[in-house]
């Protein structure tokens, strides 16, 4: 069996919304009924913590731009690729790309050298991001209808989608994702992923998560990235007689990759489902301060044959 280890680590992550970032030392409480005012507490505006941040990360935040994306007209652009084609290489400013209601059928990729970007919807009319792409086509990590590979990345008030049909294990290369997160320091907010194996990948760096949504029906979580999910319902589509919510990839056992899942819930029907099987020989994850549900096998974890220590 394999050692997942607990690890519930704030300071870390820098958390960027509206232009706030947080306080380092204020360690999340275990009384769900105390999260909300947690999270208002830690949160502080960008001029409080002026002269403890990254030069580049203040400097980009203190001007920033903002792109509109109207499906129906009437904005900067009607496709979310044209708006990030307008982002420069290398790019030093906040850009907050607010996405307009609708549905956008589009393959969304942001390379490396986009930094400090925004995707945000209005979360009265939340936009839908989707796309039909498989591992057969792509290959699984770069199956994903949203792609971002550059630092500081933001969303909120969105609905991400792999629409390719659930894999019937007839076919090789069914597994479809609806992200993946590759660049570091990123915030999620309300972000709604849909999918059935592999929905979300996250990949790699240091990501916050909170109010979020992700369903999907064997792996649908899983990378090597460092990950708090906050307050966030991870759902198991029904239909599979054994399934696995997480796959973590830590390779080494000094790593410090790991995804943590605080004040969350497991939902969905059926029985036979595990927290996580080990992908790799380190894999760490932690349920803490969470509703599991009844869908949960009681055992929690399988070890992949990984030879590794027992949990």
């Amino acid at each position: 069996m394999v050692r997942f280890m607990f690890l519930i680590v704030v300071n870390t992550f820098l958390i960027i919304f509206r232009q706030t970032t947080s306080n380092d030392n204020i360690p999340i409480p275990q009384d769900e009924a105390r999260v909300e005012s947690w999270f208002e507490e830690n949160i502080k505006p960008l001029q409080v913590r002026k002269g403890t941040l990254e030069p580049a990360l203040e400097a980009a935040e203190a001007e920033p731009k903002v792109i509109r994306v109207m499906k129906s007209g009437g904005g900067c652009f009607t496709t979310i690729n044209e708006a990030i084609k307008s982002i420069p290489p290398k790019n030093n400013k906040r850009v907050i790309v607010f996405i307009g209601p609708g549905e956008y059928k589009e393959k969304i990729k942001m390379e490396r050298d986009k930094k400090f970007v925004t995707f945000m919807g209005d979360p009265k009319n939340m936009p839908v991001l989707i796309f039909n792409g498989n591992a057969a086509k792509y290959t699984t990590v770069e199956s994903g209808t949203l792609t971002v590979d550059g630092d500081y990345f933001v969303a909120a008030n969105l609905h991400i989608k792999n629409s390719s049909p659930r894999p019937d294990g007839k076919i090789k290369g069914g597994q479809a994702a609806a992200m993946r997160i590759g660049g570091d320091m990123a915030t999620f907010y309300n972000v709604r992923f849909y999918g059935f194996q592999d929905t979300f990948c996250d990949d790699r760096g240091r990501h916050f998560f909170k109010d979020c949504y992700i369903e999907g029906t064997t792996d649908f979580i899983f990378g090597n990235a460092k990950s708090i999910y906050m307050n966030t319902e991870v759902h198991c589509i029904s239909g599979e007689q054994q399934s696995w919510i997480t796959a973590h990839a830590r390779e080494m056992a000094e790593s410090e990759t790991g995804f943590v899942f605080v004040h969350c819930r497991v939902t969905g029907d059926g029985q036979g489902w595990y927290l996580g099987r080990a992908w790799k020989k380190f894999s760490k994850v932690v349920f803490v301060y969470s509703d599991l549900g009844p869908s949960v096998d009681p055992i929690g974890w399988e070890s992949n044959k990984q030879p590794s220590p027992d949990k």
